[in-house]
């Protein structure tokens, strides 16, 4: 990726994806999570503060090393086992049914082969497990969505390849994920475009 890509965007990720408006979605997306969790597109370890208890041990899943280096000081305060694990999300080194759960936070709009990447999670994920997510992708809403497809170029550019009108629902559901909880919504303070959220969780069979 480059200078830019591994030295400079995951520094700018750490403070555009660490403001004060996303801590009560990654606190709604960690709630209930128990037992071993894989949580793909770790980066600089913003859902750590969320953990809860009841959690085993975190397997990190983060391609960057500035990120992994950034995540320390959360790392440092949290009495979660947390271990980086792997490096990409659409291969991914466990055995298959390791994990109770997997956590996935503004990640699948910057996976190259994101159907890949879900199917890895499903492999890895117990019978019965959870995918707990929020992730912004494709708008409800028509004049939002030609926003965003005006726009998609420039974003990918700038954040590292990150789509705006990828749909969620339909990437979780084509992979064989069943939708149980679903909440989608504009996320307040943010341009329409950017903002257009999904949150919830997915049942693997």
């Amino acid at each position: 990726m480059g200078f830019y890509g591994d030295r400079v965007l995951p520094r700018i990720i750490d403070v555009a994806c660490g403001t004060k408006l996303t801590e009560p979605l990654r606190r709604r997306v960690c709630a209930d999570l128990e037992g071993g969790v894989v949580e793909i597109g770790f980066g600089s370890g913003l859902n750590v503060p969320f953990y809860p208890e009841a959690l085993t041990r975190v397997a990190a899943v983060e391609p960057s090393d500035v990120g992994w280096k950034l995540a320390a000081k959360r790392l440092a305060a949290t009495s979660t086992p947390v271990q980086r694990s792997g490096l990409d999300g659409q291969s991914l080194p466990f055995a298959d049914g390791s994990f109770d759960a997997a956590v996935s936070t503004w990640t699948l709009c910057t996976i190259p082969d994101v159907g890949a990447a879900l199917r890895e999670v499903r492999r890895v994920l117990k019978p019965g497990g959870t995918l707990h997510f929020v992730e912004h992708g494709l708008a409800p809403d028509e004049g939002v969505r030609r926003w965003q497809r005006r726009l998609e170029p420039v974003q990918k550019r700038v954040f590292g390849g990150c789509h705006l009108t990828r749909s969620v629902v339909d990437l979780l559901t084509t992979e064989g994920f069943t939708i149980t909880e679903l909440d989608v919504f504009y996320e307040s303070g943010t341009p329409r475009p950017l903002g257009a959220m999904s949150l919830g969780r997915a049942l693997s069979p």
